[in-house]
């Protein structure tokens, strides 16, 4: 139990102190995190709103793989991602297998299914309600999707949350496309892992605290967005006794 303190106790000096390694570590999670979100919701929204206005002959089977791809385990994207980029693979030639740049590409993979998804679902429950609207007026699907979303950015921008959220929260991808190099690829999920292993359990315990930190606020966020989002809706509605004055 004394050992269990002590792990505990040097984990809040590791926090308190603002260690530098583990400064290091946080940053690049973050950095990694943030540039796959970025790349990912831009695709991923794009495509998600297309597919919840557009109409076509094997759209119930593109949904179904995309469905499958949601609860593909990280460790075959990693896997993929490391044939590709391996000196053998396609992308060999490029040198990115072990880098960030891996990292990165592993991430976008993993949660741009997510982004799709959840981006499709917001824009087709919009079209249920606006789609008749809008195409009485002459809008064609790629205008629709432009203006659902718009319409629902609030909602969109929960999805982008949720998908930063996804990729921070990942370890198997890219510790196999990373290599968990130490000073170079190491982040948060990694770097847990293996000082767990090691049996460094303060160091281990200080980044968990992190990441739940993160975690936390990432929630904290969307909350406050569906908040504002319900007082907005509620401010722009017309009240009920105003109607026929």
């Amino acid at each position: 139990m004394s050992d269990l303190s002590l792990s505990f106790t040097t984990a809040a000096d590791l926090l308190v102190s603002a260690d530098p390694v583990l400064r290091a570590i946080v940053a690049r999670s973050l950095w990694v995190s943030a540039c796959a979100t970025v790349l990912a919701c831009a695709l991923g929204l794009t495509l998600g709103a297309w597919l919840g206005v557009a109409r076509f002959a094997g759209r119930d089977a593109v949904l179904t793989v995309l469905n499958t791809f949601l609860a593909l385990p990280s460790v075959v994207i990693g896997l993929l991602v490391y044939l590709m980029l391996s000196r053998s693979g396609p992308l060999g030639h490029l040198g990115w297998l072990f880098s960030i740049k891996a990292m990165i590409l592993a991430q976008t993979l993993l949660v741009l299914p997510v982004c799709m998804a959840l981006a499709r679902q917001q824009i087709e429950d919009a079209e249920r309600q606006h789609g008749e609207q809008l195409q009485s007026l002459g809008a064609g699907v790629w205008l629709r999707s432009l203006l659902l979303a718009w319409d629902a950015r609030f909602a969109l921008l929960t999805v982008c949350i949720a998908v930063f959220g996804r990729a921070i929260s990942e370890v198997g991808a890219v510790m196999m496309v990373g290599g968990n190099i130490d000073g170079f690829t190491r982040v948060m999920t990694t770097a847990i892992a293996l000082e767990t292993s090691k049996g460094d359990l303060p160091l281990a315990l200080a980044l968990g605290a992190v990441l739940m930190g993160v975690v936390l606020l990432l929630n904290a966020c969307i909350s406050l967005l569906r908040r504002w989002r319900v007082r907005r809706e509620g401010s722009m509605a017309v009240p009920a006794g105003v109607v026929g004055t």
